[in-house]
């Protein structure tokens, strides 16, 4: 059940709330398990695979968490985007997943 949130976040019951509840050694292998079935579909000319494995891993909140992270936690971390926005703390970083969540939608 996915329930939306006033400020455009989504609340399901098996996404982490808290940015430090989410664990990453989790998020990173289903990331990763993805890719490598989109590498093998492609490798195998299965294209409607391929673009189904696409969709799943930019719809999923593994692939939007581990994006913010990697964000917001490289060396241009204190730069803002395009967007003007700095996701510095904990609760900027988890409302940005739910923003890209909301921006999918449009």
């Amino acid at each position: 059940m996915r329930t939306v949130i006033s400020n455009g976040e989504t609340a399901s019951s098996h996404e982490p709330q808290d940015w430090h509840a989410i664990d990453w050694h989790v998020v990173e292998r289903n990331v990763r398990t993805t890719q490598k079935r989109i590498a093998k579909a492609t490798q195998e000319c299965d294209w409607r695979r391929v673009k189904a494995l696409q969709r799943s891993l930019t719809h999923s909140f593994a692939a939007r968490a581990l994006a913010v992270r990697r964000v917001t936690e490289n060396q241009g971390k204190r730069t803002a985007g395009v967007d003007r926005e700095l996701w510095d703390t904990p609760d900027l970083k988890r409302k940005a997943v739910g923003k890209i969540e909301a921006a999918k939608r449009l």
